[in-house]
């Protein structure tokens, strides 16, 4: 194989190794930071040489450290090898969530804005191995990403060591995509020098000691296949409900006609929501958010989006053909960023964005839980949906307002855990119908969303928890003895109805 279009440091060229060499900078009890930002621009060849050593040597582990979820190549195969003492900050991995919650696997949920800069600041240690993929590295020894970035700055920057993964099989035209920034830590930090989410603001490799690469690995190999799950009715609904309240708003003079910058989670709701968009009357949109999915991709080619901004490609093996084949185009459309930039609240609030999220359960006073069953089952953590929904001009969170065929309603007296409370939602929206809690008191926002939102299955039974409540002093209609009853009541029954 010719390195030389990928490898242009002449220094580092004898750094060129195999997986298994490259897995023995990796010991017990170390914490390795890595590439990737869902199934998509993770290292792969070392981190199966890696589970495969520690498959033979028992008792061993490491703290692993990403951008968010990876390929089950990376987390999975580390943790069915029981490599895993630590993970941090997000996982969507099957493997590792039953491991997480037997407790087998210490597990931080954390906002991902929060997470490159506390890694920096030393909150959890120091990162001895930064494993990451690439497409090249530059003559200076800089390391351009592939399909995302997440927090592989700060991992290269902290590292005592850093492994490069050259993935061939990211074509080279996805070079000049990135913009990479690392703002400043207190108290000598800056304003992020980013006004419109078109502007570039850093360089399109990620600056790296070349004395700190030790090991350098030539790959071949596809990221995770991802698939979608196609739009329902009831998700085409919340999308329906969404469209009509941002023209409300538009004539209300709260929004302007081009809307402002949009932001959307991951997920079959999301999609929904975005594929929506294509049918309504906006065009010319700025999206700002974390992952670039294929419905971001339609959207710029029938005009509704002129420009995106994220972190990651999220998308299908069709989507990933489609990029490739028209990189020209997209060049000037898309931009890849750092999550410390994409997430960052500075500019979430400098550009207004409109946060799309999903929610596992919504209470009747406006707090939700996006990460937890029952309260206590992790399914795969908060992500960046409360980065923007506590500072976006909008924070929005959509649900169908049934699971499990109605035995489980969406919509009930107390969250059996809160990621984002009342104080940071504005907008919750069902297959049902939308509530705007904007202004109103506890007890305004539990009959909004009651009468907006709930499934007609369960109205009865709130309009009753609330009435309830409503005679008994207190600023919150809440009845401690039967918040949760609803959750207790599913446990020993298997349906939240009476």
């Amino acid at each position: 194989m010719n390195h030389s279009e990928r490898m242009k440091c002449e220094a580092l060229k004898d750094r060129i190794t195999t997986a298994e060499a490259a897995a023995t900078l990796i010991r017990s009890g170390m914490t390795l930071g890595t590439s990737g930002f869902t199934p998509t621009g993770y290292p792969k060849a070392v981190p199966a040489a890696l589970a495969a050593r520690f498959q033979k040597e028992k008792g061993c582990c490491i703290n692993l450290y990403t951008g968010a979820s990876v390929g089950k190549g990376l987390d999975g195969a580390l943790a069915e090898a029981g490599a895993i003492n630590r993970r941090m900050p997000y996982q969507t991995n099957t493997t590792v969530r039953k491991k997480l919650n037997q407790r087998d696997i210490r597990y931080s949920d954390i906002h991902l804005s929060h997470f490159a800069q506390e890694v920096r600041y030393g909150f959890y240690g120091k990162v001895d191995v930064a494993l990451v993929e690439a497409l090249e590295i530059t003559e200076e020894g800089h390391i351009v990403p592939t399909t995302s970035v997440g927090a592989s700055p700060v991992f290269i920057s902290q590292a005592e060591t850093v492994i490069v993964e050259i993935n061939t099989r990211k074509p080279l035209s996805l070079k000049g995509m990135h913009d990479i920034y690392q703002p400043q830590d207190p108290p000598h930090r800056q304003p992020i020098p980013l006004v419109n989410p078109e502007d570039r603001i850093g360089t399109t490799a990620i600056p790296c000691d070349p004395t700190k690469i030790k090991a350098i690995v030539f790959t071949d190999l596809d990221d995770d296949p991802i698939s979608f799950t196609p739009a329902d009715e009831d998700s085409q609904q919340i999308a329906r409900h969404l469209i009509s309240f941002f023209q409300q708003e538009v004539m209300a003079g709260r929004l302007p006609e081009q809307l402002l910058p949009l932001q959307s989670g991951v997920g079959s709701v999301a999609n929904a929501v975005l594929k929506g968009m294509s049918d309504s009357p906006f065009k010319n949109l700025v999206f700002y958010s974390e992952v670039i999915q294929d419905n971001v991709l339609d959207l710029l080619d029938n005009g509704t989006f002129r420009f995106a901004s994220g972190t990651s490609f999220t998308l299908s093996p069709d989507g990933f053909d489609r990029l490739y084949a028209n990189m020209e185009k997209y060049r000037n459309q898309i931009m890849l960023r750092p999550m410390e930039i994409s997430n960052n609240p500075e500019i979430i609030r400098r550009i207004g964005s409109i946060a799309m999220n999903t929610a596992i359960e919504a209470d009747i006073f406006g707090n939700v839980n996006s990460t937890h069953i029952m309260g206590r089952r992790m399914m795969n953590g908060i992500g960046g949906s409360g980065d923007f929904a506590r500072a976006g001009y909008l924070s929005i969170f959509a649900t169908p307002s049934m699971a499990k065929g109605g035995a489980i309603s969406a919509i009930v007296p107390m969250v059996s855990h809160v990621d984002h409370t009342e104080h940071d939602v504005k907008v919750i929206v069902t297959e049902q119908g939308l509530a705007d809690l904007r202004g109103l008191s506890p007890w305004e926002r539990a009959e909004s969303v009651i009468e907006n939102c709930a499934h007609p299955d369960y109205r009865p039974a709130l309009r009753d928890y609330l009435a309830a409540g409503m005679k008994e002093p207190g600023h919150t209609a809440q009845l401690m003895h039967e918040a949760l009853s609803w959750h207790q009541r599913f446990e020993e029954t298997g349906t939240m109805k009476p």
